[in-house]
């Protein structure tokens, strides 16, 4: 992105949040959707028609936001925020080599794509998770780079292997830390588990209990505004439903909130929130390899996550008034 004449953050714009907008409004999502609904006593991806408008809508949010920052980087690179510290990537530009597409180039693309129909198909028949993932692209970089040796695709050496290999382990070195840092604040207050006494849990059933005087939609607000604070402390889609719907559809039914919207509530404040959390292992691994520092991300992000919370609340409200089922 830097030798198109972008910055870092548009990367994290263009990969990261592009994932986690899917994410979050996805019909589908098996991880957060289907576990929520399970917990719920809702049918299974029942609700479909509105998550897919929702999907819609954040999509095209997400791709305006990203255009209009990328547009204006491009046009004066001085105005990025992380300018100095892309500095990194401009040195590491090489002049471009012109040569001939060869047949080893086809199989490393051949190999590349295979994988990601071969994940595609691990995860939603096979319900693989980050160990499997990891180890096909694992795999796949080391069939990749002994492509590269034999055909020799741009003086490819198994020395040059090797160094590349310790370059790209060395750089996740820091964001694999955060990530342990990150898991380390869930320990702290609680290590996710409903049965156990925690700050988590005491803070949980706090909460929750005071939702319980509020108009149904009023109500329902305030479970997205809940769903997206506790996000804070436990960022696994499934491991938050698991904590919070046992307690919050049933509250629901006792304002007035209905089981479908209480799924949604949890579904979008689970699922955006993750675009400024720090204790998002995979948001801080990305800065982390696009050496974005925490506090210029936060200011784009934060103003990418006030659009969608302010949709998130227009339509959980609007479902609710709407009696959405």
């Amino acid at each position: 992105m830097v030798r198109l004449g972008y910055d870092s953050i548009t990367t994290v714009l263009v990969t990261y949040i592009a994932t986690q907008i899917g994410f979050a409004s996805s019909w589908m999502n098996p991880f957060c959707v289907v576990v929520a609904q399970g917990i719920a006593g809702v049918p299974v991806l029942s609700g479909s028609g509105l998550r897919i408008v929702v999907w819609i809508v954040a999509t095209l949010i997400g791709l305006v936001f990203t255009l209009v920052y990328a547009s204006r980087v491009k046009k004066n690179p001085l105005l990025s925020r992380v300018h100095e510290s892309d500095r990194y990537f401009r040195e590491q530009q090489d002049e471009v080599v012109q040569r001939p597409f060869t047949f080893g180039d086809w199989l490393v693309l051949l190999v590349l794509t295979g994988v990601m129909i071969w994940v595609v198909w691990g995860v939603i028949v096979h319900a693989w998770f980050i160990p499997e993932i990891a180890s096909q692209f694992f795999t796949m970089g080391v069939v990749i780079g002994l492509i590269g040796v034999i055909f020799r695709l741009n003086g490819m050496t198994i020395n040059v292997m090797a160094s590349s290999f310790t370059e790209g382990a060395r750089m996740m070195i820091a964001p694999a830390l955060l990530v342990g840092f990150a898991k380390g604040i869930l320990l702290l207050v609680g290590n996710g588990e409903a049965g156990e006494p925690s700050v988590l849990n005491t803070l949980l059933n706090s909460i929750a209990h005071g939702i319980s005087g509020l108009n149904n939609a009023i109500a329902a607000w305030f479970m997205l505004l809940f769903q997206a604070v506790f996000n804070f402390f436990v960022t696994s889609g499934s491991g938050q439903a698991a904590l919070t719907m046992p307690l919050l559809a049933p509250l629901g039914d006792l304002v007035g909130v209905n089981r479908q919207v209480t799924v949604l509530a949890f579904q979008f404040g689970d699922g955006f929130s993750h675009i400024i959390y720090p204790t998002s292992a995979s948001l801080m691994a990305t800065l982390g390899v696009c050496r974005v520092d925490f506090r210029n991300w936060l200011k784009v992000g934060a103003s990418l996550l006030g659009l969608l919370f302010i949709m998130s609340s227009v339509v959980v409200i609007g479902a609710q008034m709407m009696g959405y089922h």
